[in-house]
């Protein structure tokens, strides 16, 4: 792992492609007091080890799966819809960003395209991001656009109905491969920032180098990534961005 750290910060990006929930936003709670609260709104009890298993998980694929693993199959869409009503609310409550996240995307803004690529609806991604004083740093908002089913085979984008492009969920690579091409840059000169396994594959399958951030994962986990940090306020990728990172000054003004 540590040939793999010294590769990545010796390295300078064209573009940087951000996850938004659980790296930007300090949502990833919400999302599991959303499960929560959906659970009980149908007198049901979330199964052992359910929070790890929906990390990253795209909304709809994750009603799905807290109605099979509570046998109620029946109960998928609307699951699924209170669920996204809990998260909602409880964003607006108290959107809260991660440590660090801020300072790194000011430091980067300006200098390189930015996107965010998210499992999330894009009207939830740009509620988190505004409330967040975060949107305006971000030239583009990459989110599945269908409700996730039967995929075809494949790494890149799907084909869609009248040619219009299907983009599938993380870990499908669609997101990621859409975001770099949509920042005018090969995804292999791009950088994905994630905290979730789900994330690291998608962008992985779509050929970007991994920064991974959050709390320690496992050994073979954290080797998924090029680089894993605990938080982005640490000095190793603030530095590493103040130093391989052309360009003008960062972008300056409040509520970053």
């Amino acid at each position: 792992m540590a040939a793999r750290s010294h590769s990545l910060l010796g390295w300078s990006p064209e573009a940087v492609v951000f996850d938004c929930d659980g790296t930007l936003v300090d949502s990833e709670r919400h999302w599991q007091d959303a499960r929560n609260r959906a659970f009980r709104d149908f007198g049901l009890l979330p199964p052992p080890g359910f929070a790890e298993r929906a990390k990253g998980v795209h909304y709809v694929d994750c009603g799905r799966l807290m109605a099979e693993e509570t046998n109620k199959p029946d109960l998928a869409d609307d699951l699924t819809a209170a669920l996204l009503d809990h998260f909602r609310t409880l964003v607006a409550e108290d959107p809260v960003t991660m440590p660090g996240a801020v300072d790194f995307v000011r430091l980067l803004s300006g200098r390189l395209p930015l996107a965010v690529a998210s499992n999330c609806p894009e009207e939830v991604v740009e509620e988190s991001l505004g409330r967040a004083g975060l949107r305006r740093h971000f030239l583009h908002v990459v989110v599945p656009t269908k409700t996730p089913g039967p995929a075809p085979a494949g790494e890149g984008p799907a084909g869609g109905d009248a040619g219009r492009q299907v983009v599938r969920p993380k870990p499908w690579p669609d997101v990621y491969a859409t975001a770099a091409q949509l920042c005018g840059v090969p995804p292999a000169s791009a950088l994905a920032v994630e905290d979730s396994m789900a994330g690291v594959e998608s962008a992985r399958r779509a050929g970007l180098r991994v920064l991974g951030v959050g709390p320690a994962p496992s050994r073979e986990d954290a080797d998924r990534t090029d680089l894993w940090v605990t938080a982005l306020h640490s000095e190793e990728v603030l530095g590493w961005a103040r130093d391989q990172v052309p360009g003008p000054a960062p972008r300056g003004g409040g509520g970053g």
